[in-house]
């Protein structure tokens, strides 16, 4: 589906156009021509080929989609793969945006995602000034909002494990905390696959040997290499920490088995006194002393509570009762 084309020249919208027209537009000098398709069909695609001269392998990766993300160099002209991932009901939804950028023209292609991208061109209208450096201007526009747009979705799973913690020192279920875990685990590496090949591509746009299309925007693609710098140590600094937690958790279900253990030794041992010495009295042997005694029970159950009440006063002063 065809969301939006229009044609712009020194920073500044000219008009909505048809694909039709398309090729009208694109050989003006200082114009570039901006299309975004949404789970576009084959014919869609290969319109757009024709009119860009795209790559016919930036195509067919865009075509299949579920590529890795990257950045891929075609002649002057490039390709993006990114990632967005959204947060839905606990779980991450992964769409991919698939972005062909040349001197003249900037073509996206969303597919499975549900939120658009209308305030990348808001804003790129906003700044005209900005908006005259071309499609790079835009390339940097788009990976900047999908930057962006991790670390909300970062900073819930952060509280989904602080939830957790919680929940593991008030005594809930040792299984479902260990389960939650690693589910949270998971997560983070869904964001960690989105993140890390898209910060080794994003090094290549500025510094050294760029792309001649980003040679005047350098300055704006280390500022998102940045912000994937510390996303990704983010999602590491959470992940050794859920490995913490798991390491802590299993800690405290040992404690808690020692803690029973201790418990259920103390009840045994106070019942294990009585128990002796009402078995010693149980023996029918003829010849015993203190049988034929008038305070031979009462003395005998009077021993029992006192040693129970002894072993109980030490158990509880050493924390086992």
């Amino acid at each position: 589906m065809l969301a939006n084309c229009a044609a712009y020249q020194e920073g500044r919208k000219l008009a909505d156009i048809k694909p039709d027209e398309i090729h009208e537009y694109v050989h003006r000098p200082e114009c570039f021509v901006w299309v975004a398709l949404v789970d576009p069909g084959p014919g869609e695609l290969l319109v757009m080929q024709h009119e860009f001269d795209l790559h016919e392998l930036a195509v067919e990766d865009a075509r299949h989609g579920h590529q890795r993300p990257k950045i891929e160099e075609y002649g002057d002209s490039l390709f993006a793969v990114m990632h967005t991932v959204e947060l839905k009901d606990g779980d991450l939804h992964v769409g991919e945006v698939d972005v062909f950028v040349g001197p003249n023209y900037v073509l996206t292609v969303r597919n499975r995602t549900s939120k658009g991208f209308a305030e990348v061109r808001a804003r790129c209208e906003r700044e005209p000034h900005l908006l005259k450096e071309g499609s790079a201007f835009v390339l940097y526009v788009l990976m900047d909002t999908v930057v962006d747009r991790y670390f909300p979705q970062l900073d819930a799973l952060e509280t989904e494990l602080e939830a957790i913690e919680e929940r593991m020192f008030a005594n809930a279920s040792g299984r479902t905390n260990v389960e939650e875990l690693y589910g949270l685990k998971q997560k983070l590496m869904v964001l960690k696959h989105a993140i890390a090949p898209l910060l080794e591509a994003t090094s290549k746009l500025f510094g050294g040997r760029v792309p001649g299309i980003c040679s005047s925007t350098q300055e704006y693609f280390r500022d998102v290499y940045d912000h994937l710098v510390r996303l990704n140590q983010s999602i590491d600094s959470q992940r050794d920490m859920v490995v913490t937690a798991m390491s802590v958790n299993l800690a405290l279900i040992t404690t808690s088995e020692n803690e029973t253990t201790k418990r259920l030794a103390a009840y045994a041992a106070l019942v294990a006194i009585p128990t002796m010495i009402a078995g010693i009295y149980g023996m029918n042997f003829k010849h015993m002393p203190e049988l034929e005694s008038v305070w031979g029970y009462p003395i005998a159950l009077t021993v029992m509570v006192i040693i129970d009440v002894y072993l109980f006063w030490r158990f509880r002063r050493a924390r086992w009762l």
